[in-house]
């Protein structure tokens, strides 16, 4: 059989199959809601078809999608694994126990403040920042109207807590997804985040601290609060054992233990503290850590909060992984992906103009799409290999993508986020826009650092996903 001559792809016919999916999500996800995976095989199947048009075959094709998805795999079992995790920290009373405290810090006098700290506690232990507003900003939005707080203002810093937590959690999903699709290490772009994270996170404190000032002279009603503390602790025994799990975590982060052995080591600890600590049977411990945690408190802000985890709840996430990585492996393979870098690369001469690029496009898939998670994969797919030929390493690209794609989706009205957020609260996107400090600072910070160069990374090692890269 004679093999078929292959013909390099100009711009525009490498441009098509990334206008055909873009124009796919951006309709068929961002208006009509219709499954990102159906829409990104389709765009799989378009860039498939034109690939063969110019000379690849299926076989061809198909060793980029399994290359692709293949350098993603080691990252995706540490997905499924984070849903482990979830799952056995809430029945063993870890979650509950820590959010129960956490709410403590409550202060009257600079509510503002301590409601966006308490919502980024709360996010941090959780990985959840839709659950975190729909339980604790319910009630923070209530006792800042008795005060008569801007609304716009009261949920901008909830969601800037909401966010700073879901955004470094190691239980998020879009957390975990940044360092797939960029080939990081987890615990290495949650360090790299803090460069980028804690500062904008800081600068949102400090706005809030003398916006309370001037708006709150009365003491807070923690009722609602107090509430929701009194029903965690009849539902679930604390123990200062429980930390054990979170401290297993952290002590493995620190000192550079491989991260999937970590996570396991504290997830059967947690299921060993729900059978002393909650008389769980193994049985009913299992099935969360497989199936995630229901909740049944009889408080409906709880059972919101806590019924979650379990490896079936990170399937979502890994499918439209798989999906996007199907797409661009056809798009790699085909050499369409080296020709739009290519012409890229003749603006892009330096390291700052590089990031400024990947953030640009990071924003543009987040407002066309509504995403996180495709304005995470798509630019950094496309600009990997561009970051390892610069010498950066590739907990840049992951922090980039985060920083413009995760914070920036709830400010886009027409995303999910968007929606959800608004109608939770009970206010405008664009009323909260002005006051979401963290989610737009993020951004100026990490073009900030790409073109002075303050807290960038060298690339050292080959492979990435390991720790110390």
């Amino acid at each position: 059989m004679q093999a078929r001559i292959k013909v390099k792809p100009s711009l525009f016919y490498s441009l098509i199959p990334l206008l055909i999916m873009g124009l796919l999500l951006g309709v068929g996800y961002g208006v009509y809601h219709i499954r990102a995976e159906a829409l990104l095989i389709i765009s799989a199947t378009v860039a498939g078809i034109m690939a063969w048009r110019i000379g690849w075959t299926w076989k061809e094709l198909e060793s980029g999608i399994v290359d692709s998805v293949t350098q993603a795999m080691p990252a995706m079992l540490i997905v499924i694994t984070v849903g482990l995790l979830i799952g056995s920290w809430i029945i063993s009373g870890t979650i509950p126990m820590m959010i129960h405290y956490g709410m403590d810090i409550i202060s009257p006098k600079y509510f503002l403040i301590t409601a966006s700290i308490l919502c980024s506690v709360v996010s941090l232990f959780t990985g959840s920042s839709w659950g975190t507003v729909g339980t604790v900003g319910i009630a923070l939005m209530g006792i800042a109207e008795s005060f008569g707080l801007p609304r716009g203002m009261t949920a901008g810093a909830i969601i800037t807590g909401a966010y700073f937590g879901d955004k470094i959690s190691p239980f998020s999903d879009t957390t975990n997804l940044a360092p797939i699709a960029a080939r990081s290490n987890l615990f290495d772009h949650i360090r790299h985040l803090l460069w980028t994270t804690t500062p904008a996170w800081l600068i949102g404190l400090i706005i809030y601290l003398f916006l309370g000032l001037y708006y709150i002279d009365h003491n807070v009603d923690a009722g609602v609060l107090n509430l929701i503390q009194v029903n965690l602790a009849a539902a679930f025994n604390y123990h200062w054992l429980l930390l054990l799990p979170p401290l297993i975590v952290l002590v493995a982060a620190v000192k550079k233990m491989p991260t999937l052995p970590s996570m396991l080591a504290s997830a059967f600890t947690a299921a060993l503290l729900a059978l002393i600590f909650q008389s769980h049977s193994l049985t009913q411990i299992l099935d969360v850590m497989v199936n995630g945690y229901v909740s049944a408190t009889g408080d409906a802000q709880i059972d919101r909060l806590l019924t979650r985890g379990g490896m079936m709840s990170m399937m979502g996430v890994t499918l439209i992984a798989l999906c996007a990585f199907a797409f661009a492996g056809i798009v790699r393979k085909a050499g369409m992906l080296d020709t739009i870098l290519q012409s890229l690369s003749k603006w892009i001469s330096s390291r700052g103009s590089l990031i400024l690029t990947t953030a640009g496009s990071a924003i543009t898939v987040a407002i066309i799409t509504g995403s996180s998670f495709l304005a995470i994969i798509i630019p950094a797919e496309l600009f990997a290999n561009l970051f390892s030929k610069m010498g950066l390493a590739a907990k840049n690209l992951s922090r980039t993508v985060e920083d413009s794609g995760t914070v920036i989706v709830p400010l886009v009205p027409w995303s999910m986020a968007g929606v959800y957020m608004s109608g939770t609260l009970g206010v405008s996107t664009l009323a909260y826009i002005p006051w979401a400090f963290m989610c737009y600072l993020g951004v100026f910070f990490a073009i900030l650092y790409g073109y002075t160069g303050i807290g960038i990374a060298e690339k050292i090692l080959d492979d990435e996903t390991q720790q110390g890269s």
